[in-house]
């Protein structure tokens, strides 16, 4: 046959058509795999740091279906690949063998026999199981063999085990063993391997009641091939015979439920590894659930426990609510919601003025009345002690002095700095909440309030371990999201916030159990490990707060009623306190903080005052301060007084010979603070009083109580409309003297001992004189005024 030209181009034509029709199907092929096999959504699963579930929710679409599994048990490996593919490991995506079996079968009885592989199991499940038609076949053998040559067979089984179905609206080989056995998949039987591995070519089989008897028998003729393989052995395969088949679903873990439902908002269809502990997220479910049924007698419902870890800032436990019925709030999570502080702020302002140098630990402070524009604070007995330690007032937390501790460091002041240690929910300009900010006067969560106290734990403790560095990570919000990055924050070169000796100081005072008086069974409390820690209650007897750091943990409690109903007896240290050490007692011992030397520096100090030593001052010791307390004054509380021959009287030059005079130094306090102080304390010598006739000063002798230098005095009507009386008060050095009061010249009354009088002036501007018997006067304006709308 001759060839010519036109036969040539003819060859070459069908030539390039075949080749055309090869690269579009080797295109198709190559290209038929969807970029996302599977885009149902998943469950959240939430699990603790050692891989530990701690609860799940349902996927959307109202099926449990578990994200995908990271391995395959070997149990199951070897049950599924000998119930289901054989040959899993050797075909390329397809079975030709298993494939011929089942379509002769097909044309030549009426029985029906699947030879898909598990690779093609796969592409069928990610279709959603479309009809099963022989085109589809086709798809199925194309996507399959595809499948093969972009995954490896380790990938392609777990997509198996992770969407295969188990009966009912169970997904997956991890659901399916928590939902039928309660426990993770890699923590199987070969029973119930055998049994879970039937049930996705049959998972009507599960239906509790029914079928019972053909999921038996196919178990345990694949555990007898198993056996008869030498996959187990014969003791093995007797124990697997015996065991029980899967049944009625059970309920999932539910170790944290506040926490599982934040992840379901916060990360949904994910499973989360988190930085929770089990075996302490245990031990405060059972503390909190016996905490709790002592707190439901006095009607108190709902309670709260964060535990971080102070240096990493990782959330060990984390208990939104306790354990009560629907009606009492049980799923509203308190950790994140805000509520009023009560006093869990003072050790904040506490160490504000230890850091700035204006406040020494132990310096005295007055605790009197005290009237700020109309606001009058109180202390929680109702008591005044006229002057006491800094670090008592804040370990008995007094909320007189800090209040006035408040008013001197400067209220725009702190709240700046409670900005700096990330109290977001304090939101409001500072006069806003004015001074009753440090009382409870404001709002935050037990997620902000635990952290802050962690974050200065956390200062002090890097401080102590590095070079006398700082880190602003010390002041990082806390985590529970676990990951394995490391820490790389920089090391700064000025203090965060607050330095180590002022936090140190402030730690060292909240050491001391702040026993309110008549609180005779606080002892047990001291019996703890060391840990700093605080009360609050707030206003009207609705929230009760405690918290504490050791070195290694910060413990943040809240108890009260989620509706805001206030009970008697709801205070930090009745309802939250005992919690607090319940939690203490379950963690692992710690010691106490180092201190940190090289922000200290030794200083004398006067003994009684707590203040810098004085030339007056005779009792002194040598204590390590913050450095910058050196900036404070020296003691004003020791005076040089002369006294007469016999020390019983003071006398000056007026009326005492010169030579004659003894000099002695003296711890005194202002009439007011003495006044109060001398109730408390025994061992207070007042100072003598002048002899008759010498000439004195009336101030250094009495002081006025009511009304304070510049305050107004607003008169009120009662429910009759009547004006009520105002009570002047003055405080006397001499509590034998008699005082005769005075309004512009009118006489008005005589007091003897107790200095009060009852006034009911009319409104305007008045002058009232007091003069004691022996003529020492004192003055004070007076500026009246009738309430608006009385």
């Amino acid at each position: 046959m001759r060839v010519t030209s036109s036969n040539i181009a003819h060859r070459l034509y069908r030539h390039k058509v075949k080749i055309s029709i090869c690269l579009i199907l080797f295109g198709l092929w190559l290209f038929c795999l969807p970029a996302e096999f599977f885009t149902s959504p998943t469950s959240t699963v939430v699990e603790s740091r050692e891989g530990v579930m701690l609860g799940a929710r349902i996927a959307d679409d109202g099926q449990w279906r578990f994200p995908e599994t990271d391995s395959i048990p070997y149990r199951f490996e070897q049950c599924i690949l000998h119930f289901e593919d054989e040959y899993f490991y050797v075909h390329p995506g397809i079975n030709p063998v298993s494939m011929g079996k089942a379509l002769w079968q097909n044309l030549t009885t009426d029985k029906r026999r699947g030879g898909s592989t598990l690779t093609q199991q796969v592409i069928r499940l990610s279709r959603k199981n479309k009809p099963r038609t022989y085109f589809e076949k086709g798809i199925e053998i194309l996507m399959a063999t595809r499948l093969e040559v972009g995954y490896s067979k380790n990938d392609i089984l777990k997509m198996y085990a992770s969407h295969a179905p188990f009966g009912g609206n169970v997904v997956g080989l991890e659901t399916a063993s928590w939902r039928y056995f309660g426990l993770p998949a890699s923590e199987l039987s070969w029973g119930q391997s055998a049994s879970l591995a039937i049930l996705p070519n049959a998972p009507s089989l599960i239906f509790p009641g029914k079928n019972e008897g053909v999921l038996k028998k196919k178990r345990d003729r694949l555990l007898e091939k198993l056996y008869t393989k030498g996959i187990i052995d014969q003791t093995t395969y007797q124990l697997a015979l015996d065991e029980s088949l899967p049944g009625k679903p059970l309920p999932l873990p539910e170790i944290a439920l506040h926490l599982t439902e934040r992840m379901k908002r916060e990360h949904p269809g994910e499973r989360v590894k988190t930085t929770i502990s089990a075996e302490l997220q245990n031990k405060l479910n059972r503390i909190a659930a016996q905490q709790h049924y002592t707190l439901k007698q006095n009607e108190i419902h709902n309670l709260a426990v964060l535990i971080l870890d102070v240096d990493s800032r990782e959330v060990l436990a984390y208990l939104g609510n306790a354990p009560t019925t629907l009606e009492n709030n049980k799923y509203v999570d308190i950790i994140d919601k805000s509520r009023s502080t009560g006093s869990v702020l003072k050790p904040f302002l506490y160490t504000s003025l230890l850091n700035n140098g204006e406040l020494l630990p132990n310096s005295l402070v007055a605790d009197i009345p005290t009237v700020i524009n109309g606001y009058s604070p109180e202390n929680f007995d109702g008591e005044f002690n006229g002057a006491v330690p800094a670090s008592i007032a804040l370990s008995r937390s007094l909320n007189v002095p800090a209040v006035r501790m408040l008013r001197t460091y400067g209220l725009d002041r702190f709240h700046r700095r409670l900005q700096e240690l990330n109290f977001k929910s304090i939101d409001k300009p500072a006069n806003y909440y004015g001074l009753s900010l440090i009382l409870g006067g404001a709002e935050s969560s037990l997620w902000e309030v635990t952290n802050a106290y962690a974050s200065m734990a956390a200062t002090l403790n890097f401080f102590n371990g590095s070079s006398s560095e700082y880190t602003s990570a010390s002041f990082k919000r806390p985590q529970f999201v676990k990951n394995n990055s490391h820490n790389t924050d920089k090391i700064s070169g000025d203090p965060i916030v607050f330095n180590a000796a002022a936090i140190y100081k402030t730690l060292e005072a909240l050491q001391q159990v702040n026993r309110p008086q008549g609180e005779e069974n606080w002892s047990f409390f001291s019996n703890s490990q060391p840990i700093a820690w605080k009360t609050g209650t707030s206003f009207g007897f609705k929230d009760a707060w405690a918290v504490g750091v050791t070195p290694r943990y910060a413990i943040g409690v809240w108890a009260g009623n989620a509706d805001g109903e206030g009970r008697p007896g709801l205070t930090g240290i009745q309802a939250a306190a005992p919690i607090l050490f319940d939690v203490l007692d379950a963690l692992p011992k710690s010691d106490w903080f180092a201190i940190p030397y090289d922000e200290m520096i030794e200083s004398e100090i006067c003994v009684k005052s707590g203040y810098l030593a004085g030339v007056n001052c005779e009792s002194v010791s040598r204590e390590f301060i913050p450095k910058l307390g050196t900036r404070t004054s020296p003691c004003n509380y020791h005076q040089q007084v002369f006294l007469d021959a016999e020390g019983r009287h003071q006398v000056n030059s007026s009326c005492y010979p010169l030579a004659n005079m003894q000099q002695k130094s003296w711890f005194t306090l202002p009439p007011v603070m003495e006044y109060y102080y001398a109730k408390k304390h025994p061992e207070y010598i007042p100072l003598p009083e002048f002899r008759s006739d010498c000439l004195q000063d009336g101030e250094q002798l009495m002081e006025f109580i009511y009304p304070k230098r510049n305050e107004a005095i607003v008169l009120a009507r009662d429910f009759n409309e009547n004006i009520n009386d105002i009570i002047l008060k003055v405080a006397h050095r001499s509590s034998e003297t008699k005082l005769y009061w005075y309004l512009d010249s009118r006489f008005i009354g005589m007091t003897d001992t107790f200095h009060e009088i009852a006034l009911q002036p009319v409104p305007g501007n008045f002058v009232l004189t007091v003069v004691d018997q022996e003529g020492n006067q004192i003055h004070r304006k007076l500026e009246v005024s009738v309430a608006s709308g009385s």
